[in-house]
């Protein structure tokens, strides 16, 4: 019994990944030396520098090939169903919540301290030429990077476009579209995405 309700907890762990961070001390033990296995794992056949304090769910699918590599900083977290291509940074204390999706192209994504990312995000740091003449597969890729700064909220099945930058302490609406740059303290939402509000306004507001 004891077996089975540690691996339904390690699935609890993998998808609701903050849980780790707050373990009672009797499932710290077993819960650290199962993270240990798990990290040493993908670093072992992946380019991946993984800082102290993390959480990395075994169900995420993690791929950094020599130069398109993934740095993951102290205590951040990588839920289950996760999709992370290179070359990716995330700073510290970052978390990507189940499913989110990250492909860096060739110029990279980095994401800045203190972020989250909610379940269903996407982040595409490249894209395809639509020229008329030429078949869609055939189509010229290119990637100009995506950066995302501190303290960051990006809301659940909202997606990123190549070339944005979205700045320290911006709220990305659930199931907004970002193709251009967010201000600092913005609130964006919509198809294309907006500015529809700011953090600082709405804390003055608030009774």
């Amino acid at each position: 019994m004891e077996r089975l309700y540690r691996a339904q907890h390690q699935r609890r762990l993998s998808f609701m990944p903050w849980l780790y961070f707050t373990l009672a001390e009797k499932h710290r033990s077993w819960a650290t030396a199962w993270q240990a296995r798990v990290q040493a794992r993908l670093t072992a056949i992946e380019t991946i520098e993984i800082g102290e304090g993390c959480f990395i769910a075994p169900e995420a699918a993690l791929f950094a090939e020599p130069f398109r590599g993934i740095t993951v900083g102290p205590g951040s977290s990588i839920a289950a169903l996760v999709f992370v291509h290179g070359p990716v940074k995330l700073g510290e204390r970052v978390s990507l919540n189940a499913g989110v999706r990250m492909d860096g192209g060739s110029a990279g994504i980095e994401i800045g301290d203190d972020t989250r990312i909610a379940s269903g995000a996407a982040l595409y740091a490249f894209d395809h030429g639509t020229a008329p003449d030429q078949l869609m597969r055939l189509q010229p890729v290119r990637s100009r990077g995506i950066r995302v700064g501190r303290d960051v909220w990006i809301g659940a099945n909202a997606s990123v476009t190549d070339g944005v930058h979205i700045k320290d302490h911006a709220v990305v609406a659930m199931g907004a579209v970002v193709t251009r740059d967010v201000p600092e303290y913005a609130i964006v939402g919509g198809v294309p995405a907006v500015v529809i509000g700011d953090r600082r306004r709405q804390e003055r507001e608030q009774p």
